[in-house]
Formats: structure tokens, C-alpha cells, sequence
């Protein structure tokens, strides 16, 4: 198989794990028919890609990760939800779809985000309880608690919310997307090492992902001011239009593409020490030259 179709294999997967998780039965309808919405509206996948990804190039097992991945997903997903509200960035589309208040109401929306944040952590917190609660398991769950909590991912929401209709510096730039977006991101890598059992590689996965995690957001600052609507299925010109400080707005559209190669061969450089299969390189190649 070439890349596409290996792509498309594991997002099948991913995705049918997914519907298998977000079947949730005795419970109201609505909330169940909300959360559904977002999860299943389509997406990349990037963060469980990367999860099982790395696991499989050190010989872990795809099924043990997956209900750690798919919880990240789920997480993710929440996140959107409660970034698209109007009380945050009051955003009408995502993934050229109606946004999920736009469809279910603000409260029903906010409920949604809750229950798939819950939901995660029940998937994994099962399947530590099938695994014997092994170490490995209650140390990936902490991972991926702290990557999406105050000091992770909602803490730079925070800073975000924060710095809007301000001139933030570069420095404080990096330390909100290395909580934002770049949280997430090295967590789904570090949980890949985790459950495979490779202590002796998580530094070299750190690294990467912390390349990934800048570049990955730097090529969304840039698509956000260059991109096309229609393939990023959001407004471009958005973050702008909110006043918010961005990789393009403080160092200009030319710096940034230049920063953001930088970064981009760097995760490339360590991608190819961790996978000899060179899946890892063509995922870090499709994350990087997106054009959505």
C-alpha cells in the first residue's frame, strides 16, 4: 500500500473505533445525538494517528493503544465544541459544517463537550481496568490529564482568551500553542511510547513532537491568512477578524514559512530515527504540507 491508502486504513480504523466508543446507550438521546455530531463530522484524526502510529514503529500493540488514542480524540473533539462557542471564538462553522450550538443550542453544546470529555476518560479507565490497571496504563492517562487540563490545553485557551486585541510577544505566542495545541500533540506521541514499552525512546519522542506541535500550528497561522475557505471548511481570514496574535501577524508571512520549514525538518530528522518503516516521515510530511 502507498501512503494514501495506509492513511486511509488507520483513519478507517480509527473511525471505527470511535463509533463503537460514542454508542452510548441509557442515556438522553439529545446529548448522545450532539456528541456524535462533532465526533463523527470528519477530521484527520491527527492525534490518534500519531498515538498508534508511533506505537506500531516500536513494535507495540495497536489494539492496547487505541482506547487511549480514541479518548484523545475525544478530548480534542470537546474542545472544538467549546472553542466554537459564542462566549470563546463564536465560530459558526467547523469542518464545513454548522458548528454543534449552531445546530443543538449553546447549552446542549456545552453538555456535549462535557460528556465526551467524561466519556474519555471512562474508555481508558476500562481499559486499564481490563489491562489489570498496569502502570503503563495510569501513567498514559495522567499524560493525557495534564496535557488537557490547566497546564495544558485549557490553560492556553486561557492565555489565548487573554491576549486577544493585545500585542503579545513571541515568547508568550509559543507558550500559549505549546498549551494549546502543541499539549495534545505530544501527549498522543508520548502515549505511543508509553504503552509500547519503550521508556528509552520518549525523550527522542518528546522532541519530536514538540517540533511537530510548533510547526504543525505555525502552517495553521499561515493557512488561516493564505488558505482556501473551502478546503478548511472555516472562514479564513478569522484570526484576524478576532484580534488574535498569531505566528503570520507578529513575524510576518515570509518569516513564518521559514520558521515553520525549520521546525517541519527538525520532526523530520527525529521521525526517521524512531520509524525504519518511513510512515512516521510521510505522516509528519502530510501533517506539515497540508493545504487544510
Amino acid at each position: 500500500m502507498n501512503f494514501n491508502e495506509k492513511l486511509k486504513s488507520k483513519q478507517d480504523l480509527i473511525n471505527s473505533y470511535l463509533r463503537e466508543y460514542i454508542n452510548i446507550k441509557d442515556a438522553p438521546e439529545k446529548i448522545v445525538e450532539a456528541m456524535k455530531y462533532s465526533l463523527m463530522i470528519g477530521g484527520k484524526r491527527i492525534r490518534p494517528m500519531l498515538a498508534i502510529s508511533i506505537c506500531e514503529a516500536l513494535e507495540g500493540d495497536l489494539n492496547e493503544v487505541m482506547p487511549f488514542a480514541c479518548g484523545l480524540e475525544l478530548i480534542h473533539t470537546y474542545s472544538l465544541i467549546h472553542d466554537d462557542l459564542p462566549s470563546m471564538d463564536n465560530d459558526d462553522l467547523r469542518r464545513g459544517k454548522p458548528t454543534n450550538h449552531k445546530v443543538f443550542g449553546e447549552a446542549i453544546a456545552i453538555l456535549a463537550g462535557d460528556g465526551l470529555l467524561n466519556s474519555a476518560f471512562e474508555i481508558m479507565l476500562d481499559a486499564a481496568a481490563s489491562g489489570g490497571y498496569k502502570n503503563k496504563y495510569i501513567r498514559a492517562i495522567a499524560v493525557i490529564a495534564r496535557a488537557s487540563g490547566v497546564k495544558g490545553m485549557i490553560g492556553g485557551q486561557v492565555i489565548d482568551m487573554e491576549s486577544e486585541g493585545k500585542n503579545i510577544d513571541i515568547d508568550t505566542l509559543y507558550e500559549m500553542h505549546s498549551k494549546k495545541t502543541g499539549a495534545l500533540i505530544e501527549a498522543a506521541c508520548i502515549i505511543g511510547g508509553i504503552i509500547a514499552d519503550r521508556e528509552d525512546k520518549l525523550e527522542e519522542i518528546r522532541n519530536y513532537s514538540k517540533n511537530l506541535g510548533i510547526a504543525f500550528q505555525i502552517v495553521d497561522d499561515i493557512l488561516d491568512c493564505v488558505g482556501d475557505s473551502s478546503k478548511l471548511g472555516k472562514m479564513v481570514g478569522s484570526d484576524e477578524v478576532n484580534g488574535k496574535s498569531t505566528f503570520v501577524s507578529i513575524l510576518g508571512l515570509d518569516k513564518s514559512k521559514r520558521l515553520a520549514e525549520k521546525y517541519s525538518k527538525s520532526a523530520r530528522e527525529i521521525a526517521k530515527v524512531l520509524d525504519s518503516t518511513g510512515f512516521l516521515v510521510e505522516l509528519t510530511d502530510f501533517l506539515l504540507n497540508r493545504d487544510h
